[in-house]
Parts: structure tokens; sequence; C-alpha cells
């Protein structure tokens, strides 16, 4: 056996938990940029807490998804204002971001010099500005991983930039950020996190840590996603909540990913479809597919296995079996409303290229056994 385990230096979680993030800033520098949502109203108090400790602060508002573009104009932000360190506070969009601006404030050229399948490829070798990652949202768990996903409009797709140099000094993880959250980006990044939970724990590649971490997550987030869904203030929901996007974070950045998230890249690049949605409703067609083909063609794969335990952990039922934890997921993403992928302009016809691209992506490598073309069509005109 033999892993490798990597995340923020130093994570800080908990209710109230928000000022902490303005201390360690004041170690580290004298002027941040502020990655932000476009309503910086959800990340009140924080400029308050870093003028009373005399850091001043550059706005950087993040209104969507990140691209090379607008991460490349706030890399220049950056250094206009002479910032000497990044704080990214919102949703993953908005930490990618500040990761990716972190990186590359201090690595010459463009974006695209660094990306992998679209860029160059280059290798990054300094170190990254001082960044401090504080979610707002819990699903993603970007605050603990070493990607951002960059969108190319151009070339419609998204990429990572990758980089262990890109992981946070910090992880604030405060759920009293996420109360405020409406229920439809509750349920879509709370499904994100089921879908970083579950892709690591039956993926090609997983290993004791990360089981562990994820085994946690899928029973915090059985217990406590619809109940957040239906009262964003149920203290310990959302705190369930957050642990489960923060443990999906840790999983995803030291194992694998799989087939749900090799597709989303693409969908996402080629329709304006936010990420967290798209997992949603690929993941129990996706379920479904591996376990049929695993089932074919592999019928002694430990992955199946782990399809079942996982189906105990979310159904709390200790009879329960794989196929019971798909009907399982197929039933929340129902319940919460989740879209399917037509309602963004996905059609049959969009097949072979979306496809195309998921067959390369570099998370579609991480699932559990090779999905064919036609079977990967099949996911999709489920998803549809």
């Amino acid at each position: 056996m033999r892993f490798e385990f990597a995340t923020a230096t130093r994570i800080v979680f908990g209710a109230g938990t928000l000022p902490q993030a303005a201390d360690a800033a004041a170690q580290w520098g004298r002027h941040a940029l502020l990655v932000t949502p476009g309503d910086a109203e959800q990340i009140d108090p924080l400029p308050r807490h870093l003028a009373e400790r005399g850091i001043a602060v550059t706005l950087c508002a993040v209104t969507g998804e990140p691209t090379v573009a607008s991460v490349a104009a706030g890399v220049r932000l950056a250094r206009d204002a002479a910032c000497d360190l990044v704080i990214g506070c919102g949703g993953g969009s908005v930490i990618d971001t500040a990761k990716a601006i972190a990186l590359l404030r201090t690595n010459d050229g463009d974006p695209l010099d660094y990306l992998e399948v679209i860029g160059h490829g280059r290798t990054l070798s300094v170190p990254a500005a001082p960044c401090i990652a504080i979610p707002t949202t819990a699903g993603t768990g970007a605050e603990v991983t070493r990607n951002a996903v960059l969108g190319s409009p151009a070339h419609r797709v998204k990429v990572s930039l990758r980089s262990p140099l890109m992981l946070p000094r910090l992880a604030v993880v405060d759920p009293e950020l996420t109360y405020s959250l409406p229920r439809d980006i509750t349920a879509a990044t709370g499904l994100d996190a089921l879908t970083q939970l579950l892709e690591p724990y039956v993926c090609a590649a997983p290993n004791p840590l990360t089981d562990a971490l994820c085994r946690e997550g899928l029973v915090r987030v059985a217990r406590a996603l619809r109940r957040v869904c239906a009262d964003g203030h149920d203290v310990s929901g959302r705190e369930d909540m957050a642990l489960a996007s923060l443990f999906g974070g840790l999983a995803l950045a030291n194992a694998k990913l799989g087939a749900v998230h090799g597709l989303a890249g693409p969908l996402g690049g080629m329709f304006p479809a936010p990420h967290g949605a798209v997992c949603a409703a690929l993941l129990p067609h996706v379920m479904a597919v591996n376990l049929a083909s695993l089932r074919r063609r592999s019928p002694g794969h430990p992955a199946l296995d782990r399809y079942e335990e996982a189906a105990r952990l979310l159904t709390g039922s200790a009879a329960a079996r794989a196929d019971d934890g798909v009907a399982w997921v197929a039933q929340l993403v129902r319940a919460l409303d989740i879209p399917a992928l037509s309602r963004y302009g996905v059609t049959a016809a969009d097949g072979p290229a979306l496809i195309g691209q998921a067959q390369r992506a570099s998370s579609m490598q991480g699932n559990p056994i090779r999905l064919e073309a036609d079977e990967l069509a099949d996911v999709l005109r489920r998803a549809l």
C-alpha cells in the first residue's frame, strides 16, 4: 500500500471562526486581494475584521464560474495593487479563482501557459502568495484542494490549473456563513458534496485515509441534506453539511473522482450549467451504469462491495444493497428538484462531442471501470 495525503497547511472549523481568518492574514501581509461573490453582503463582516487589523483591501468580484480571462484579470489587479496575500470568501467559483490568482501572482505568464489539455502544461515552480480560503457554501470542498477549474469559452471546455503549490495556507470553515443560502443552492452544492464523497470511495485509487473521510461524510449528508433544504437555519444540519463538504474536498484531492466529474467538466464548458446541479443530475445514472458495467465485465471488482457499503451508509439500513443506494440517490435528486440536463439546452445530439471530451478528462481516469462510449451515452440519455 502506498499513498500520499496533502491539504491546506491549517484548517479551522466551527461556528463563529470567521475572525480567525483576519488574525492569520495579519501575519502574512498588509494588503489583501479579497475575492468575493458579486454580492459582497455575503462576506460581511470580513472586510471590517481585516480593517481592524490594519490590512488594506482590494476587492475582486466573481460573478460567475472562473474563466481563463477572469483569473488573468484578477492577477493583473493583484499585481497593480501590490497585494501580498489573497483571500477567497465565497462558493467554489470564488475560492478556485482566489487559489489561481494566488498561484499566478508569483509565477510569470498567462493561465494558458500552465493549464492541462488546452494549455502548454508548464510546471508551476514558485510557491503561491499566501492564500486563505473561506467557503460560504457546503459542497465543493475547494478550500482544501490543489486545483482550480477554469472555463475557456473559446475552447468550450473547463480544465484544471493544478499544482500542490495551490493548497491554501489556511482554510476557515464556518458553518454560520451557509445559513442564508437559498434552497436551490443548498441542494445543488449538497449533492456536489455527496458526489465528491461517493466517487473517491468507489474510485480506482482509494486509500484508508480518504475512505474514513468518505464514510463519515456520507452519513452526515444522508442525515442532514434534506433538513437544511427545508430549514436553512438548522444549526446541526448546516454543521454536518459543512463537514461533509470539507471531507469531500480532502477526499477528492487525495484519491480520484469518476465519470460524474468526467462528464460534468465538458457539460459546464459547453452549456451555462452550474457545476453542482450538473453533478447532481448525473450522479444516480452514473451509479446505475457503473454497477451494470462492473457486474457484466468485472464481477469480482472491489468497487461493487464499496457500492454496497455506501448504500448502507446512505439508507441507514443494514440490509441495503447497491441498487437501493442508487434508488435512494435518485429519489433525493427528485425531492430536491434538481433539473434535468435538458433544462440547460443539452440534447442527445450533443452526446458525441461531450463523450469525446469526457473520455479525455482526468477525472474519468478515476472511474472504477472504463466506461465505453455507448455506456456514457446511456448516462447522458438518462440524465436528459
